[in-house]
């Protein structure tokens, strides 16, 4: 009985398992470098869709398409052809009579990049030139005179376009280089209404990064 009764109790009696205690280490990801585009950086662009000073209201927003490569001070291409810029309608004058031009008054508020990354800018709109024209009698503004003026379109274009046109201070906007047709075009007498600004889809200009901005190098996709 003792010899049957040690044998039921052996059985029993369940083994002890002691569980392994296992430590997780946190995978910490080296961080992505991001490269500098200096502020002063001009990026060429083209319009996606046409805007008028006939028909625009202030806070509008419209697209716009880069297309060349932009690189970082140490020439890493950070954006790419094809990234969009969106820009914002900031003022709008309509054309009056007198032969008074319209005006819209632009700033680029935003970036995104083929591979879906996005980036809040501060950026105006200028001329493609302006890195390499100088002063003129015919209002042709070089890169140090740009520096104190806003750049604005105004209506005057041979095709119903626009001008690229600059304020000083406030003051009456004038002609400094055309984007669509030549020639301003809007002289007339007070009863005559003057050429509405018109930026057709299509039209190229360049866009003045008015602050530095950092990036990764671009990549075709890009990790969520």
């Amino acid at each position: 009985m003792l010899l049957v009764f040690g044998v039921g109790a052996s059985f029993a009696q369940k083994p002890v398992i002691k569980k392994k205690t296992t430590v997780k280490k946190k995978i910490v990801k080296p961080a992505t470098p991001v490269y500098r585009v200096d502020s002063g950086t001009i990026m060429r662009v083209r319009m996606n869709s046409t805007i008028s000073s006939k028909t625009a209201k202030v806070g509008n927003t419209f697209t716009t398409t880069v297309t060349e490569p932009v690189y970082s001070s140490n020439g890493v291409v950070v954006i790419p052809t094809g990234s969009t810029l969106t820009g914002r309608v900031d003022a709008v004058k309509p054309a009056a009579n007198g032969g008074k031009p319209g005006e819209i008054d632009v700033s680029f508020i935003s970036l995104r990049l083929p591979n879906g990354r996005t980036r809040t800018i501060n950026a105006s709109l200028t001329d493609l030139e302006s890195g390499k024209t100088t002063s003129d009698n015919e209002g042709t503004a070089s890169a140090g005179k740009m520096k104190n003026r806003k750049i604005i379109f105004i209506g005057g274009g041979a095709a119903g376009g626009a001008l690229l046109g600059a304020i000083v201070g406030g003051g009456k906007a004038t002609a400094i280089g055309a984007i669509v047709g030549a020639g301003a075009g809007f002289l007339g007498d007070r009863f005559t209404k003057g050429p509405n600004a018109e930026v057709k889809s299509g039209t190229e200009f360049g866009v003045y990064l008015n602050q530095a901005i950092s990036l990764p190098r671009f990549v075709e996709t890009t990790t969520p």
